[in-house]
């Protein structure tokens, strides 16, 4: 376990960076150049020229953009007859001489239209063992920096005389990657940066969803533990290569990043300080040493600042509201903005609709923030509240009071708003608070967690809300069930599985949103459409919205059904049916009926009546929220009192199934649990109860000198 705060602190003294780009990102996987990503990577390095780093490139892809362009130039070169003999393999020093012309064209182009110049250095290992070789490098290099002109480096495989990678080399360098690490040490870098086509170094293979990403490499930990796959699909090295090489700069003084060259951004985030990537460092294992006792110390932290909080006076927390809720519209363009990043890269790699829809954060998003802070703000105190009042006997009074639960650790996926909500609630309900969002959200997270603890008066900390930065933390956050009182994770079924068998620590929460609308054959169809539309469009990603419309039998031949299905497909709504419906409305048979779409899509499905809708609600859905459409009093009463969920409605959409929407200021989730909590979690959801004795000198002496009275005093103003 690491945070940002104590492993990527090196970037702050770095000058001179040497970029190493593999094949794999050079070229796509036709062989052809990577226009775009070459792009993306020019203008990094011209953003970080013109910040005064000293940026030297190392890149491969010769041979690859060789290999392509020759097997063109043979082929337009063979008569048939030679096309049907078996093709040998293409020189690969023929390669390199053809495709360095090439590249090196390309960046100069690239570089050109930034107005920056490009200068090439090809070299060998051989070259290396003349000392007056590497005094000249030095002097050359120094002199281009100088002048602001990029240095690229690639090895010069058209003449190398070596054969094969590790064994009959010099042992002074064996490919690009252990190149750029020789150049770092030889040219005095204080950073390398390793390209990869993956976001760095896993634990299995990347994509494997088990596998979870290493954000530092320490030696004794990973180094008998990783296996590494093939190498690289075009280039001679792969992770093998990069993490050998990152090993011995390392081990030299020289930190190294290995991340991602597909990301358009990914250099300029290791300067900036953002944890992503493999780090190498040579006090790595140091950090480790230490990670236990800051997954701790991050949890204590968090109970000591809530201690405090709960000191202060009613007036004092709402006032702390006020002031999150001013300084989040005083920030909106910067919040936008991190969120807007956090969607464009969301959207190029590739991750569901629904997902970025969650992810986005709409310019009226903010304000509405700020207002249900407010809400929070200006509610009643929630915290020391009696609940009641006992005379135990005379002159002993016995209070059971609300008190906050202490230290939540709350993980969510995709939605920043929800930080927003968490944050507030724990301040209004006097709770530490420790939060992991999706590394979708990790600009929209961290902006968001800065503007609200930069509210927090010191005499209360900062620390009071935590912000988990790291997959890997969370293991070890789940283990400190001594100093964590509740785990509430908001995201995927999968989510909530592995976070409930995975800590002792009690956990809250729903694993799906399966919502249900039973239309009755007594409903007014008109108020059905609306519903109906309403539980399913107003917003499909929500855990609320409508998944499995059920409508009575009676409905399917009065023409009510259909007048539904054509209401839903005109909105654009996908709809698959269960046995009956799929053959009726001729429409896809879903797979199953336990399904949470989070889209424009549901399923559809006809029943006999509202106790078969109930047994269908029991036996397919989630206890999350379910309603019924009837203007039957009789046949409402009974799927009210039998529907076992936490919100059950008559007549209105499941949409309303929110925090806010009930009047709680905001939630910290929806709790399908039967304990503690069910339901939308508000204020209310996050405190316990103790009991508060006051006396006048009474003892038990096995019970002779005490007579009970257990008067109940609640109501009743006590002197």
């Amino acid at each position: 376990m690491e945070t940002a705060d104590s492993t990527r602190t090196f970037v702050r003294n770095v000058k001179r960076v040497i970029v190493k780009v593999g094949t794999a990102v050079v070229t796509r996987t036709d062989g052809r150049l990577a226009l775009g990503r070459l792009g993306a990577l020019c203008e990094q390095i011209q953003e970080l020229n013109s910040q005064g780093y000293e940026v030297i490139l190392v890149t491969s892809g010769a041979v690859g953009v060789g290999r392509q362009r020759l097997r063109y130039r043979k082929l337009l070169n063979s008569s048939f007859l030679d096309l049907q003999k078996p093709q040998s393999e293409l020189d690969g020093k023929a390669c390199a001489a053809v495709g360095q012309n090439g590249l090196m064209a390309l960046y100069d182009s690239l570089f050109s239209q930034l107005d920056m110049t490009s200068a090439q250095l090809l070299v060998t290992d051989n070259d290396f063992r003349d000392p007056d070789f590497r005094r000249q490098l030095n002097d050359t290099v120094n002199s281009l920096l100088s002048l602001k002109v990029i240095p690229i480096f690639n090895e010069n495989d058209a003449i190398s005389t070596r054969k094969a990678p590790y064994e009959d080399s010099s042992g002074i360098f064996w490919d690009n990657d252990s190149l750029a690490a020789l150049l770092a040490l030889e040219l005095k870098a204080d950073l390398l940066v390793l390209l990869s086509d993956v976001e760095g170094l896993y634990s299995g293979p990347p994509r494997n969803p088990d596998s979870k990403l290493i954000h530092t490499y320490i030696k004794e930990r990973h180094e008998t533990v990783i296996t590494f796959g093939d190498k690289s699909r075009v280039g001679r090295g792969g992770m093998t290569a990069k993490v050998k090489a990152a090993m011995y700069a390392a081990y030299a003084g020289i930190p190294v990043v290995i991340t991602s060259g597909f990301a358009v951004d990914n250099i300029i985030k290791v300067l900036h300080g953002e944890c992503i990537g493999t780090l190498f460092h040579r006090d790595a294992n140091k950090w480790a040493s230490t990670g236990e006792i800051g997954a701790r110390e991050m949890a204590v932290a968090a109970r000591e600042c809530s201690r405090r909080l709960q000191a202060l006076s009613s007036q004092e927390r709402s006032k702390m509201l006020q002031d999150i809720a001013n300084a989040l519209e005083a920030n909106e363009k910067a919040i936008l903005a991190e969120n807007e990043a956090d969607v464009v890269a969301a959207q190029q790699a590739g991750y569901e609709k629904s997902l970025i829809y969650r992810l986005a954060l709409k310019p009226r998003k903010i304000s509405n923030l700020a207002n249900s802070v407010r809400v929070l703000a200006n509610m009643d105190e929630p915290i020391g509240r009696i609940l009641k009042r006992t005379e135990v006997a005379d002159g002993f009074i016995l209070e059971k009071s609300s008190s906050p639960l202490g230290v939540l650790l709350i993980i969510f996926e995709s939605r920043p708003d929800a930080l927003v909500q968490i944050a507030s609630l724990a301040v209004r309900s006097g709770n530490g608070l420790l939060l992991k969002g999706g590394k979708e959200a990790k600009r929209s997270n961290a902006i968001l967690h800065k503007v609200i603890t930069s509210a927090i008066p010191g005499t209360v900390g900062e620390r009071l809300i935590g912000l988990v930065t790291s997959r890997e933390e969370i293991p070890e956050l789940l283990k400190h069930d001594d100093v964590i009182d509740l785990v509430i994770p908001r995201g995927s079924n999968k989510l909530v599985s592995q976070i409930k068998a995975s800590t002792k620590i009690p956990v809250l929460g729903h694993a799906d949103g399966i919502c249900h609308v039973y239309v009755d054959k007594s409903a007014d169809m008109d108020m059905a459409k609306r519903v109906v539309v309403d539980a399913k469009t107003d917003y499909p990603a929500a855990c609320n919205a409508m998944e499995t419309l059920l409508v009575h039998k009676d409905l399917a031949e009065n023409g009510g059904l259909n007048d539904l299905i054509v209401e839903l497909q005109t909105k654009g709504v996908s709809l698959y049916g269960g046995p009956k419906a799929s053959s009726l409305l001729k429409i896809p048979e879903a797979r199953t009926f336990h399904h949470e779409y989070g889209s424009l899509a549901c399923t559809v499905e006809v029943v006999e009546d509202v106790y078969a809708a109930i047994d269908h609600i029991h036996q397919h859905g989630s206890a999350h929220t379910d309603s019924i459409i009837t203007k039957d009093q009789e046949v409402a009463e009974i799927f009210l009192r039998q529907v076992d969920s936490a919100a059950v409605f008559h007549n209105a959409s499941t949409r309303f199934s929110d925090g806010f929407r009930f009047g709680l200021g905001a939630e910290v989730g929806i709790s399908t649990s039967r304990i503690h909590a069910r339901g939308p979690v508000g204020v209310e959801g996050l405190l316990t109860t103790r009991w508060l004795a006051r006396g006048t000198g009474q003892i038990v002496d096995g019970d002779k000198a005490v007579v009970y009275t257990h008067k109940d005093l609640s109501g009743l103003e006590i002197a």
